[in-house]
């Protein structure tokens, strides 16, 4: 038994499938005809035809082979179909059988004569203000409608949002389409309006990935961050540590994880400003960091310079377990402990500090601060500590002393010279008084009180 397919068109265009079946038979008298089936496994649906050979047919070909062809079968693009033939009467349920599968649409026969296979051609145009897509459909059957709508690509292509209609009858092929976001997994879908029409799909925003890094999510109750991806998507996640200058984000340890579909979900983060999530694809990488508006509570970390000592000094707007350490930097991302570590309560904005003695200088050593209460929190680090500042510090104060000691002399000079001046002055004055003769005193007044009476007068 051989299978294959056969194309019956009417007038040149309306073309329609059928299941060509040849058989070979060794003919004995006894052989009244054949029972040829064919069961669609798409469908369960069967169909049975009978040829029967007539008695003087089998007497005059009797021991002879037997070519029997039925080419009125008719099927559908791309069925899988279960063939089965069987004499009459059947001798010990004797009989063949055969899998089939028709040609789809990608063969260049069926694609261009069988009306399922129109699917159509789509050309779009998006409307960024008013966010919506408007579809142009060609090369479609004539006269025939035509559906349109935009669907995420999953497994399936799901729907987003209504279907739109375009009546074969009008002149214009075209439809807008709303849209909500413009995600990598949004596709325009188009098909005839006819039974198990082809489909045909465009996918032009499948590069345009960026919009799926906007959906994080932060629960301060439970201090977890999530991101779930709106489309199914290839891409590795990490938490991490956003540097000074911005231009990069050093991973965190142990946050790395990969998820093409799922939730990814952290607990226990610290809302650090400096606290992002980096996405990496085979296009690149997006830091999203989600506490950089300040939105939640944050903690500073601060260090003063004191003699032999820098003090550090941690404030928090939430109560707070701090680690903190001398390091000596080894890359952008460590830090190599050479120092004991201090543990730091803090919180109510109120600030705490703690003393950290020896010699702390040099550009490769800096001091490290950390939140303890939390599995991810983003290692804070202050280097390029010079140990000039204690000394520079020290004789600041110590010219300040000396000029406030100056002033001070200086101050109490004046006033010393100008007591003396003072009382050398009195007793000059007293002295001259007492030289003269009483009576010249006495006329000196008298002279004194005539010039008044008179100016009176």
């Amino acid at each position: 038994m051989k299978l294959s397919t056969a194309m019956k068109c009417v007038q040149g265009s309306q073309c329609s499938l059928h299941l060509s079946i040849k058989g070979t038979l060794n003919l004995d008298e006894n052989i009244r005809g054949l029972e040829i089936c064919s069961l669609s496994v798409n469908t369960q649906q069967s169909q049975c035809v009978n040829v029967r050979f007539s008695r003087k047919t089998s007497n005059k070909l009797g021991g002879r082979k037997v070519h029997v062809q039925f080419n009125c079968f008719e099927v559908n693009v791309a069925q899988h179909i279960y063939v089965t033939m069987k004499t009459i009467p059947n001798y010990c349920e004797v009989k063949l059988s055969r899998q089939y599968y028709v040609e789809d649409c990608r063969n260049n026969d069926v694609g261009k004569h069988i009306p399922v296979c129109f699917a159509g051609k789509l050309d779009y145009i998006v409307d960024r203000a008013r966010k919506t897509i408007s579809v142009n459909v060609s090369d479609f059957l004539q006269d025939r409608d035509y559906y349109v709508r935009l669907c995420h690509k999953r497994f399936t292509c799901e729907d987003v949002g209504s279907f739109a209609l375009i009546k074969g009858k009008e002149s214009l092929k075209s439809t807008s389409l709303p849209y909500s976001q413009l995600l990598p997994c949004l596709c325009i879908e188009g098909w005839s309006a006819i039974p198990d029409a082809r489909r045909t799909q465009l996918c032009p925003f499948k590069n345009d990935t960026k919009a799926l890094w906007d959906n994080i999510v932060y629960n301060p109750t439970t201090q977890t961050l999530a991101w779930e991806p709106a489309c199914p998507v290839h891409v590795t996640v990490n938490l991490c540590r956003l540097t000074k200058s911005n231009d990069q984000c050093v991973d965190l340890q142990n946050s790395s994880t990969t998820a093409p579909e799922k939730q990814v979900k952290y607990s226990r983060v610290d809302t650090h400003p400096r606290l992002c999530m980096k996405f990496t694809t085979k296009q690149g990488s997006w830091v999203k960091c989600p506490f950089a508006r300040g939105n939640f509570p944050a903690w500073k970390m601060r260090i003063a310079a004191r003699a032999q000592q820098i003090q550090v000094s941690f404030m928090s707007q939430t109560k707070a377990k701090f680690s903190v350490l001398v390091c000596n930097k080894a890359q952008l991302s460590s830090c190599d402990s050479v120092g004991i570590r201090h543990a730091v309560s803090a919180g109510d904005s109120h600030p705490t500090s703690v003393n950290i003695s020896g010699e702390i200088c040099g550009s490769e050593v800096c001091i490290q601060g950390w939140r303890t209460d939390v599995d991810y929190s983003v290692p804070l680090q202050i280097c390029d500590i010079q140990c000039t500042l204690s000394s520079q510090s020290q004789e600041d104060d110590e010219n300040s002393i000396r000029i406030m000691s100056l002033t001070a002399i200086l101050l109490i000079l004046v006033t010393v010279m100008a007591l003396l001046g003072h009382k050398i002055l009195t007793v000059f004055r007293r002295k001259k008084y007492e030289g003269r003769h009483p009576a010249q005193i006495i006329r000196q007044s008298f002279s004194t009180s005539v010039k008044s009476t008179s100016s009176l007068h």
